[in-house]
C-alpha cells in the first residue's frame, strides 16, 4: 500500500462532516500499527477504535509546531518512549477526542524512513520527510 489519507479523513479536513479536523488546533497524534494483527484500511476506517487495539503498538504525544503552509501538513519529528512490541509496519495519523471510538483517522503512512521498525524497548523517533509534501499534502 502506498502513504494515503482515510476517505472519512478527506472529508472531515474539507468541511464536509459534522465532526471537522483543525490540523493547528486539535491534538493529533501518531501510532505505531503492527499489520500482523489488523492492517488499517483506508478506504473503510473512520476512526482509532477500527485499529484492532492489539495492532496499536505506540502511541505518539500530540504533534507539535504543526503547519498547513500551501496545503502541506508538517510538524515537528515527535519520539515514542521506551516502545516495546511486535514489529510496526505503518504510522497513522489520527485526531485525539481521547476516546478511540470518537478519535477520527487521517493518514495512513508506510512508506517513511524507519518501516518498518522492530521496537527494543527504545524511543523510535518518527521523521517526517523533508521533501515538498511533508507529512502529507492536500
Amino acid at each position: 500500500m502506498a502513504n494515503q489519507l482515510f476517505a472519512a479523513g478527506k472529508q472531515r479536513l474539507l468541511g464536509h462532516a459534522t465532526e471537522g479536523i483543525d490540523l493547528i488546533n486539535d491534538t493529533i497524534k501518531a501510532v505505531l500499527v503492527d499489520h500482523g494483527t489488523d492492517t488499517p484500511v483506508p478506504a473503510t476506517d473512520v476512526y482509532l477504535s477500527d485499529i484492532a487495539a492489539g495492532a496499536r503498538v505506540a502511541i505518539s504525544p500530540a504533534l507539535a509546531n504543526k503547519t498547513t503552509t500551501g496545503g502541506v501538513f508538517d510538524a515537528d519529528d515527535v519520539t515514542l518512549p521506551a516502545v516495546a512490541g511486535a514489529s510496526c509496519e505503518s504510522v497513522v495519523l489520527f485526531k485525539d477526542t481521547g476516546v478511540a471510538a470518537t478519535s477520527p483517522l487521517i493518514a495512513f503512512i508506510d512508506t517513511m524512513t524507519g518501516l518498518p521498525v522492530t521496537p527494543n524497548g527504545g524511543d523510535i523517533i518518527l521523521q517526517w520527510a523533508a521533501d515538498a509534501n511533508k507529512i502529507f499534502a492536500i
